[in-house]
């Protein structure tokens, strides 16, 4: 039992936990959002778009949230002028566009990487590079999020289920729209550290499918979605210390087993 508990004396896996605790709670809430608009390319897109904006702004100097962040909005933005004037499909626009800042981050890392830059912890995700102003901006992102869902939680469920019908009744869905990808970015953006930029799109994903499994309730959903991402965080932070793995894969891990389960109860209680 000591053995167990021996990692929570350590600072930085203090920090590393509450991050991940509450960064797959947010993932889980934001992503009932994105798995039943059918977005879930949008997120694992933007992940990759805004690695570009991490290596240049690391490059040039500024502060990675500030140049990341304004980096994924671009790229937002450029794929919606796609989509609108060119015969471009939207999934085809986030293809092109990710992957292609996806690449110059690679590139911008290779060829003039530097030792403020860690790229696989970006990528994979890694405790270690956990500190107190990440759990702050965790913290931060978690609560704004919260408000902006409850203050439009109305106007954002019409907006999910039957955007064609809001629009019509008057609702200003593009900028709905536009808060959600604020939302899902500033989400992506602050769980880079822990999750990293490859296996973002799942922690998206998993808690909000687990939830869809075990109810027909969009409330029950996104508490059940919360919950289920915290867990995958706090269980996946756990097993990845005593094992010596990285923390964003062992999450995800985590979280595919909850979806086994969700999936085998489901098929049980048809």
């Amino acid at each position: 039992m000591s053995q167990l508990l021996d990692p929570y004396s350590f600072q930085f896996f203090q920090n590393g936990l509450v991050v991940a605790t509450v960064a797959g709670a947010l993932c889980g809430f934001i992503g009932c959002y994105v798995v039943l608009r059918s977005m879930s390319s949008i997120g694992h897109g933007l992940s990759h778009a805004i690695f570009g904006g991490f290596a240049a702004s690391s490059l040039i100097g500024i502060n990675v949230y500030i140049g990341a962040g304004a980096w994924g909005i671009m790229a937002a933005v450029t794929i919606a002028i796609i989509t609108r004037r060119r015969p471009v499909g939207s999934d085809a626009a986030i293809g092109v566009v990710t992957t292609a800042s996806f690449a110059l981050g690679l590139v911008l890392v290779q060829g003039w990487g530097s030792s403020n830059i860690n790229a696989e912890a970006v990528l994979f995700g890694n405790v270690l590079g956990v500190s107190r102003a990440d759990v702050a901006m965790v913290l931060g992102v978690t609560a704004l999020t919260l408000v902006s869902v409850f203050a439009f939680y109305r106007q954002l469920l019409f907006v999910t289920f039957d955007p064609e019908v809001a629009q019509v009744s008057g609702l200003p869905v593009a900028w709905l729209d536009a808060l959600l990808m604020v939302l899902l970015g500033a989400a992506i953006l602050v769980t880079m550290n822990i999750l990293g930029v490859t296996l973002i799109a799942a922690a998206l994903v998993i808690p909000a499918v687990v939830a869809r499994l075990l109810t027909a309730s969009f409330p029950t959903m996104l508490m059940m979605a919360g919950a289920v991402g915290a867990i995958m965080g706090f269980v996946g932070m756990n097993v990845s210390y005593h094992l010596d793995l990285a923390s964003g894969p062992v999450i995800v891990l985590a979280g595919a087993a909850m979806f086994v389960g969700a999936y085998g109860w489901g098929r049980l209680t048809g």
